[in-house]
């Protein structure tokens, strides 16, 4: 009967894809995408308060302005979500796209109320806080510990 030798004194890890990318990459992509979904948003927001009409110094600030608060928030949801439970990771980033997503209704028209633009947010943010939570409870041992 034959078996296999083993090569390396490391223990093979199944269960997930292969990690393709190096280190370098994951850092970067880290500061990279909330950049780029930071200046979108930012985009977004100044065209909403524009109506159509010309774009103006103070709109670009606008969207700058929005821009550089979503990417501190969403980067300090990414720096605090790891270090508390599972419950609370999952209702900081519902909370952050439940209120991105109200913002964004609420200057959308001149005729939204704001009980119209939080309706919107919370309607958003319940499923998505269920489907969040769903992720993070199944990919977390019983100790609350990520399985990596």
């Amino acid at each position: 009967m034959a078996h296999a030798a083993p090569t390396s004194g490391e223990v093979a890890r199944y269960g997930g894809p292969p990690d393709v990318f190096s280190e370098r990459t994951h850092a970067i992509t880290r500061w990279a995408f909330p950049l780029v979904l930071a200046l979108i948003y930012g985009y977004w927001a100044a065209a909403n308060t524009r109506y159509g009409g010309p774009i103006t110094g103070w709109n670009v600030l606008f969207g700058f302005v929005t821009a550089i608060v979503f990417f501190a928030l969403y980067m300090g949801v990414q720096a605090v979500g790891p270090h508390v439970k599972r419950e609370v990771h999952a209702f900081l980033w519902a909370a952050l796209w439940g209120s991105a997503l109200g913002f964004l209704y609420s200057l959308s028209g001149r005729g939204h109320t704001v009980l119209a633009s939080a309706g919107l947010a919370v309607a958003f943010a319940v499923p998505l806080f269920a489907a969040i939570f769903y992720r993070y409870y199944t990919h977390e041992d019983a100790a609350g510990h990520r399985i990596r």
